[in-house]
């Protein structure tokens, strides 16, 4: 029996490693080479010059982070306390969006916020001034939480509909108001859906380059676009671009382990609490 489950694994160990390992240690190479194949650091201390755009794409991407959980809270709260059928009605309204292509929703955006878009042509009509939002960081990071916000709403509606409704029986029975409930009860138990939906909307926020180009007008630089430039533009320096990309896969594991371990400290409150 063990030695059928071994070769019902050699495809996902193929997968792995042609898909996963080899392409990072072809990453760490170039990352720790230069152009002639011989071993420096300068890849990594040249990053430096490239400290705005560091700190630019973290911090889009934790503004971007925080307003989805802002927005998508509520959102999946009020999803979880329908019933069956206006949560598949809501959970279809969420998700449509999603089975579009990522650039035609990015453009959808676009054709709003630029100068003569529709959003300036309604502030017009209503004999408002009109706004230049395109081209900048707000543009920006309209554009990460349109496009990620589902990813918060989902992971904590998910959560929530599987709180156990005794849990909030019992805290009513004694006496406890709706704001207690809520910070004592209902806030505690979604926390992995809450830390769920913050990995999935900061990662791809961080490592965007679409949404930064389209709608940033490339005047935003964000850290994917810094390594697309590597790659495929006129400075064509791939070690480079393999040190900056080794780098944020580094910070982005850390992250995700640092959330994990707070998500993990949680529950284990949360039992204790109970």
């Amino acid at each position: 029996m063990k030695k059928n489950t071994t070769y019902l694994s050699l495809p996902y160990s193929f997968w792995l490693a042609v898909f996963t390992i080899i392409p990072m240690v072809i990453v760490i190479f170039y990352a720790f080479t230069d152009g002639d194949g011989h071993f420096t650091i300068e890849n990594f201390t040249g990053m430096t010059a490239y400290a705005v755009v560091f700190w630019r794409s973290f911090k889009l991407a934790v503004i971007s982070t925080i307003i989805c959980l802002i927005l998508g809270y509520p959102m999946a709260y009020a999803m979880s306390k329908l019933s069956k059928r206006g949560q598949t009605v809501a959970m279809m309204l969420v998700m449509i969006p999603m089975w579009m292509n990522f650039l035609l929703r990015t453009y959808a955006w676009l054709t709003i916020l630029e100068n003569t878009g529709l959003l300036n042509t309604l502030l017009e009509m209503l004999h408002l001034p009109t706004l230049s939002i395109i081209n900048t960081p707000v543009a920006v990071g309209l554009g990460m939480v349109y496009n990620y916000l589902p990813f918060m709403i989902l992971p904590i509606y998910t959560t929530l509909t599987k709180t156990d409704n005794s849990l909030i029986e019992a805290a009513n029975d004694l006496g406890a108001t709706g704001l207690q409930v809520f910070t004592k009860v209902i806030f505690p138990l979604s926390i992995p859906g809450v830390v769920s939906g913050i990995v999935m909307v900061f990662v791809p926020a961080v490592s965007t380059f679409v949404i930064s180009k389209i709608l940033g007008g490339g005047a935003n630089m964000l850290v994917g676009d810094l390594i697309e430039l590597q790659f495929f533009g006129g400075t064509y320096n791939v070690n480079m671009g393999a040190a900056i990309s080794l780098v944020m896969m580094i910070l982005i594991m850390a992250f995700t382990w640092l959330t994990g371990k707070i998500d993990k400290d949680d529950e284990e409150g949360s039992v204790l609490l109970a």
